[in-house]
């Protein structure tokens, strides 16, 4: 496990917000600013705790999951990488006033994650959008 790094404790939602990017590429985050960082927040048309409840379900069916830290509007998990063992720090956050879920992917050790983060997210969005419309 050398390169699983330690875990951030910059992590959680403070006054509504996940923690920034680091200067580095290999962070994505909802409520960054900036085009290298930025990438849409989840949707949802069921209600908040259902959504992160599909969340919590996608996450355990993929590979080298693990849900670290729950509640009722948040969800944090780490994915850890096949060959190397790397642990990227993945956090949802649910914005009852904007009605969107927002994420936060990032590589805890090295610089460019060659876009596995904003990869993980959108994978992440395309099963939660499957498990929605097949409920309905």
């Amino acid at each position: 496990m050398i390169f699983a790094g330690k875990r951030p404790n910059s992590l959680g939602v403070r006054d509504g917000k996940l923690a920034s990017c680091p200067k580095s590429p290999n962070c994505v985050s909802s409520q960054s600013t900036d085009a290298v960082h930025k990438i849409t927040p989840l949707t949802y048309t069921s209600t908040p705790e259902q959504a992160l409840a599909d969340i919590k379900s996608v996450i355990q069916s993929l590979p080298r999951t693990k849900i670290i830290t729950e509640s009722n509007d948040y969800l944090y998990a780490e994915f850890k990488s096949a060959l190397m063992g790397f642990v990227d720090d993945v956090e949802f956050y649910v914005d009852r006033n904007a009605n969107v879920i927002h994420v936060r992917s990032a590589s805890r050790l090295g610089q460019s994650d060659l876009g596995v983060n904003r990869q993980r997210v959108e994978t992440i969005r395309t099963k939660l959008n499957e498990i929605q419309q097949n409920r309905r």
